[in-house]
């Protein structure tokens, strides 16, 4: 038989009896089970219903009885080891976890807040151009990255040892167009209205943006220019070509200064300039130029796309340049490894 373990009821009970006249005591002196108690008290409720008013008031063994038998009710009683050990449990604390979840429904309502920090994870994936995310990273970060790390025709490159040969001159079809300009996060893009297009090895691909790089992605026989311009075309097949043009110091460039009079005041807002942007400024007087297969230069660094790098760079002012520097002071890919590429020049 278990060794008896006075309950909390019991030593008030205990308590009580102390100071009740000795033949009460005597003649309740035995502990009596929950279920006793409970019996006790509707019994005394029936009396009391009973009784012809005025009701005769309750001696004091009745009140205690009462007393400990509404505490009880109060609560759920457990059984513990012992016969005669009572155990008051909390009602909000006794509430079971739900099926498969482990959790109480308290700790069911913080889900929202893991929710949110698994989000955060997720953001933690994002690429950049230093630190933990960086170029070095890129491939690792998300499995649609992989050709980051392990792409075999990956951009930019060092133009080196180029052939030279009669290539067919890149037709463009630019004109004054309405813009707009959006800070990424990564760089200054700009959106072009539909219209523009170049011809390209008998393909036509229509603009879609342009973006700045500095330093300049790619170089020419070693050599690195401060910033570089990518205009991204696209054609009907969804085929990439980008012409990528070199921008080195000197006088100011009409186009870029647009670009710059109508940057955002916040990252990722867009804003509509209210003026046409005379695309054909852009380019160069000498229209020679690289071209190779290689990738987008950013994640997920996708392969396919054909470059085309204007072999005359063009000037911007020294101003131009650091307003940009201030923006992004470096926002370039290395260069990646040519790996036996063909890279073809125009005489």
């Amino acid at each position: 038989m278990s060794p008896f373990r006075p309950s909390p009821a019991f030593v008030l009970w205990l308590a009580a009896a102390a100071w009740l006249p000795a033949a009460a005591v005597a003649a309740d002196a035995t502990p009596k089970r929950p279920a006793e108690a409970a019996k006790a008290a509707d019994t005394v409720r029936a009396k009391g219903a009973a009784a012809t008013p005025p009701a005769a008031p309750l001696n004091a063994l009745e009140q205690l009885r009462l007393r400990i038998s509404e505490r009880l009710a109060a609560g759920q009683v457990k059984t513990a080891s012992g016969p005669y050990d009572l155990k008051v449990v909390n009602r909000a604390s006794a509430v079971a976890p739900r099926p498969g979840t482990g959790t109480s429904p308290g700790a069911a309502r913080t889900a929202p807040q893991a929710s949110g920090a698994r989000r955060g994870t997720d953001s933690a994936t994002a690429w950049a151009y230093e630190g933990n995310a960086g170029p070095q990273a890129w491939g690792e970060l998300k499995p649609e990255f992989a050709l980051c790390g392990k792409g075999q025709r990956q951009s930019p490159i060092d133009l080196q040892g180029g052939l030279a040969v009669d290539l067919e001159p890149v037709l463009f079809h630019y004109q004054a167009s309405r813009f707009a300009v959006v800070d990424n996060g990564h760089t200054v893009q700009v959106k072009v209205a539909p219209g523009n297009a170049i011809e390209l090895t008998g393909r036509r691909y229509e603009l879609q943006h342009f973006t700045f790089h500095r330093p300049g992605e790619g170089r020419i026989d070693g050599r690195q220019f401060e910033m570089s311009l990518h205009l991204v075309h696209k054609d009907a097949q969804g085929r990439l070509a980008v012409v990528a043009l070199l921008l080195d110091p000197g006088p100011p460039q009409p186009v870029v200064q647009q670009v710059w009079n109508n940057l955002p005041l916040e990252k990722h807002e867009e804003t509509s300039a209210r003026v046409a942007l005379e695309l054909p400024d852009l380019l160069p007087a000498d229209r020679r130029y690289y071209t190779y297969m290689g990738s987008s230069t950013t994640p997920p660094c996708s392969e396919g796309v054909q470059w085309v790098v204007m072999r005359h760079p063009v000037t911007v002012s020294p101003e131009q340049i650091e307003l940009f520097t201030r923006l992004y002071p470096m926002n370039a890919r290395p260069v990646q490894a040519a790996a036996g590429r063909r890279i073809m020049q125009s005489n």
